[in-house]
């Protein structure tokens, strides 16, 4: 992985971390809690949407990118409060 790939994919990640931290009210974290949470989100949307038939938009990648792992940071942070709650 080169140095670029590597800052876009944390940048990516912070963004889709702290996205899904402002939908899922009372996720405040850090900014590396956030990057953490965007890429693991970005590795569950990778997963889970190719098996639900869902693509990504071509002529926006990065955006598509962005909209993706948010979604699953967001499923992730949702998982974590159940079991918070449980």
């Amino acid at each position: 992985m080169t140095l670029t790939a590597l800052l876009v994919t944390l940048i990516i990640g912070a963004i889709a971390g702290w996205l899904a931290g402002l939908i899922v009210k009372g996720h405040g974290q850090g900014l590396l809690m956030n990057i953490v949470v965007g890429i693991v989100g970005a590795v569950i949307a990778g997963w889970l949407f190719p098996m639900l038939g869902i693509g990504m938009s071509v002529s926006a990648p990065i955006v598509g990118t962005i909209i993706f792992a948010t979604i699953g940071a967001v499923i992730l942070l949702v998982i974590l409060r159940l079991i918070k709650q449980a």
